[in-house]
């Protein structure tokens, strides 16, 4: 992708005269202000920061309103309380996911291999078992249901070779795969307990919903998206460390790419400004933000369709675009971080991954930095688990979490240094995630306004994603997408 070059960064001459009315976020909230550029981007994700990049690279005029008072999006550092962060949102990226690996090391953030030395620990109907991860089902536990699952996963890999990457609506079964949940289909296509469990709990890690909330077709397409134009998309590529997409983490944190990128566009990006309306005209569309109102020839939406919807669109959107973000639900979602003296587990010959069917945390990771200095646990409480949380007490939240740990890992695991946790159902600029789903029918009748412009107004964010929906790199392959669509339309 080619850099931001000096032309780039000066911006033309239109966005020079806008940028004199920017204040600077510390003066943002103090008086209101007036802008005008080629082009508004809502949102200062990755998406919407991505898009800003090539537009800007591009040669076009930009300026980024962002409700927050920081880049990201779901992308964040948590604060630990001892003036370090770790990552409270996405994390982790695997083969095939070539976008955003390009851009971190455009922006020299480096990777390290998460760890994975060691075996996994498996909590199921009261009993704690441990298995390597070295056998032919990679990070599927070994429980006796185990051939049948694996029948199970070998289909969803042959329908999901028949769902056109980014049109699952074309799929030849379509209407059969969108018309039925997930959990229908894998109580008809497994016999055993642990394996319908393994295939909920599939479900549970990868989009922290139930696996009754989505639709078949959906998930499939969420399979097909885990590759890309030179591999297809396989279930064992989503829920494999090595070898998937756990595979790697960023070297500071994820955090560190949207917040180089956000520091390279410097004050085209406004801070605490959230979005309220979005008004288009025969010459263009007006943005009003807290804070500030944007005039500008195109606007790019690089938003959950779900956070999207709270826009007041003037005039309304078309009724397919509407109706669409009616279906488009976020999932349920905390991240639950503790932090030890060391990573003793370890030495007890475990890689700090685990499953469990019970607790309020159904996965986790060792998240420890890269020379293991100390120790940190991070573990998902999803769908269910965190749904029961939401409006709890944070003394609450943080004995759910550790006793979840010390049934997983042991008593040590139970006396942290310290805790974090970010509720991400509790975050009002995301209302959820790690990303939006639909249930059966949504797809298949509305699924192509999903990135259909609606006139000026083009849609971004990784839900809108062919390749990796729902990660870190379908957030930057759609903003390179809309970029390169608004500027031919520009």
């Amino acid at each position: 992708m080619t850099a931001l070059s000096r032309r780039g960064l000066l911006g033309t001459g239109a966005l020079a005269a806008a940028m004199t009315t920017l204040p600077s976020p510390a003066s943002a909230r103090t008086r209101a202000a007036a802008a005008s550029a080629d082009v508004v981007v809502v949102g200062a994700g990755l998406a919407g920061l991505t898009a800003a990049r090539d537009l800007v690279a591009a040669g076009r005029s930009v300026v980024v309103l962002e409700a927050r008072d920081r880049p990201g999006g779901r992308v964040y550092g948590l604060p630990l309380g001892d003036g370090t962060t770790s990552e409270g949102g996405a994390e982790f990226v695997g083969p095939t996911q070539d976008r955003i690996t390009a851009l971190a090391r455009e922006l020299g953030v480096e990777t390290f291999a998460t760890y994975n030395q060691g075996k996994n620990v498996y909590l199921r109907n009261g009993r704690r078992s441990l298995y390597a991860t070295d056998g032919l089902l990679g990070a599927v536990p070994p429980d006796w249901g185990v051939v049948d699952l694996g029948i199970a996963m070998a289909k969803l890999n042959d329908m999901a070779g028949e769902v056109p990457v980014g049109q699952p609506w074309k799929a030849a079964r379509a209407e059969e795969w969108d018309s039925q949940t997930f959990h229908t289909w894998s109580r008809a296509n497994a016999v055993s307990g642990g394996a319908r469990f393994l295939l909920d709990a599939f479900v549970s890690s990868t989009l922290s919903v139930r696996s009754r909330d989505v639709s078949l077709l959906y998930v499939l397409h969420y399979i097909a998206a885990a590759g890309n134009a030179a591999n297809p998309g396989t279930i064992d590529r989503l829920i494999n460390t090595r070898g998937g997409a756990q595979e790697t983490r960023f070297a500071g944190g994820s955090e560190q790419i949207p917040a180089r990128l956000a520091a390279r566009l410097g004050d085209r990006v406004r801070y605490g400004a959230p979005v309220r309306a979005v008004e288009t005209t025969d010459g263009g569309v007006t943005v009003t933000a807290d804070g500030i109102t944007v005039t500008a020839l195109r606007a790019v939406v690089a938003m959950s369709p779900a956070i999207a919807a709270r826009i007041d669109f003037r005039p309304g959107l078309p009724a397919a675009r509407a109706q669409l973000a009616q279906r488009f639900p976020m999932g349920s979602v905390a991240k639950f971080v503790a932090v030890y003296d060391t990573p003793f587990w370890r030495a007890e010959g475990l890689n700090g991954q685990s499953v469990a069917d019970s607790g309020a945390i159904d996965a986790t990771f060792d998240n420890s930095p890269p020379d293991g200095s100390r120790g940190v646990l991070m573990g998902f409480m999803n769908q269910t688990g965190i749904r029961r949380l939401d409006a709890a007490p944070a003394d609450e939240v943080r004995a759910a979490g550790l006793d979840s740990f010390a049934r997983l890992f042991g008593d040590r695991a139970g006396n942290p240094v310290r805790t974090a946790f970010q509720r991400w159902d509790n975050e009002v600029w995301s209302g959820g995630g790690p990303v939006g789903v639909t249930p059966p029918g949504a797809l298949l009748d509305f699924g192509p306004a999903l990135r259909e412009p609606c006139g000026r107004i083009h849609w971004a964010g990784t839900e809108t994603s062919d390749f990796w929906t729902g990660y870190m790199d379908g957030a930057v392959r759609s903003g390179e997408r809309v970029a390169k669509e608004v500027h031919a339309a520009l």
